[in-house]
């Protein structure tokens, strides 16, 4: 799931942007999918992606129309929509049976796990976005010179709340693909703290916090790290402050680097 919602930032981060509220959205869609899931698990995974799109097209709407900040902007949801996610949940964790479900998070396909497929998708997605559509040669442009965009005459507005959905209806299906890993959902614990890991994973990965530029193989090396010093350090019985504070180390060597590549 790192690596999902690590491309959905990657995306927003090349517009200049940044979303504190894919961890909210994860747990909101965690929060969701047990509650549909009696209509079939087609119907629990339209209704996780279109709260993720009505998450992302409120924090679209605050930076684009409104013209809050990102950070505040998002902040609001990355509060306010945990809070809305244990409320619908009551606060418990519910055990998730659903065999269709289950397959996607524990399923593998040709041998290889199913989680794998989809974000390989994803990946080769986003990547053709960025590199071969307009879209992305316009998510490009406001993130380098926002005010030479619009003076192009360019739909600014339009790309910045498009970029903000995408990203949130990606940490959806990270949501619901967590769901289907641990078979259980637990709103307070689904996708806490994953911004940091995030971030961190577009910054290693080589896109600049500055906009303009988006490494979308970047992103996935920078993931893969994240999830190997994650890993690592769970396997060396390490407290998880002390992961957030490797992660914090590491966006700023990342951001030093960038800095000093960029003065040369």
């Amino acid at each position: 799931p790192i690596v999902i919602v690590a491309l959905g930032m990657a995306l927003v981060i090349g517009t200049e942007g940044i979303d504190l509220s894919v961890g909210s959205v994860m747990a909101l869609a965690a929060a969701l999918i047990p509650l549909y899931l009696g209509y079939g698990v087609v119907a629990a995974i339209l209704v996780s992606l279109l709260a993720g799109a009505v998450v992302g097209l409120i924090n679209g709407v605050l930076v684009a129309k409104i013209g809050l900040q990102p950070i505040v902007a998002t902040l609001a949801l990355f509060v306010g929509g945990r809070g809305l996610a244990v409320v619908i949940s009551e606060g418990k964790l519910k055990d998730v049976r659903n065999p269709e479900l289950i397959y996607l998070g524990s399923g593998d396909l040709l041998g290889i796990p199913v989680l794998v497929w989809i974000a390989a998708l994803l990946v080769v997605v986003v990547a053709f976005v960025v590199r071969r559509t307009v879209f992305g040669r316009r998510l490009l442009a406001v993130g380098g010179n926002r005010p030479a965009t619009e003076l192009a005459g360019l739909p600014v507005k339009r790309v910045l709340i498009t970029v903000y959905v995408v990203c949130a209806m990606l940490a959806s299906i990270a949501g619901l693909l967590s769901v289907a890993r641990i078979q259980s959902s637990d709103a307070s614990a689904v996708g806490l703290l994953i911004e940091l890991s995030a971030i961190t994973a577009v910054v290693v990965g080589g896109t600049p916090l500055t906009g303009g530029k988006v490494r979308v193989l970047g992103t996935v090396a920078g993931a893969v790290l994240m999830q190997l010093v994650i890993a690592t350090m769970i396997k060396h019985n390490l407290q998880p402050s002390t992961t957030e504070m490797v992660q914090a180390v590491i966006i700023l060597i990342a951001v030093y680097v960038a800095r000093e590549r960029k003065t040369r």
